[in-house]
């Protein structure tokens, strides 16, 4: 980014194409995980098992359901907000406040990438 002012930062996030959002669901990977791929995170992908490490639902642990490039969220299973009416509705984190604790390695491509890395 060219520009030091938050507000011209956000503008330009936000802006961003859906291949420049890609970079941004990456969540940082568990100890172990760490060392058998050798490298710090990983972008989220549905299936994956991550635990929530910050907010009110902080030490769930739960399977990824939904990626979302356009808002830069993800849902996790488990994790739900009661409305004012008493409905619950899942509730969006962001990717940088969960840990991913497993790969969902179904995907051939995603599998080769991460060793490719090591």
């Amino acid at each position: 980014m060219v520009s030091k002012q938050p507000r011209k930062q956000r503008k330009v996030r936000y802006n961003a194409p859906l291949h420049v959002k890609q970079k941004y669901i990456s969540a940082p990977l568990s100890k172990d995980l760490r060392s058998k791929y050798g490298r710090r995170s990983a972008r989220v992908a549905v299936g994956d098992k991550v635990v929530v490490t910050r907010g009110d639902h902080a030490g769930t642990k739960g399977e990824v359901e939904v990626v979302s490039l356009k808002n830069g969220t993800i849902v996790v299973d488990g994790i739900y907000v009661t409305k004012a009416d008493g409905t619950e509705v899942p509730r969006p984190l962001y990717p940088s406040n969960v840990i991913i604790t497993e790969l969902n390695l179904d995907d051939k491509q995603r599998a080769a990438r991460l060793s490719k890395s090591r």
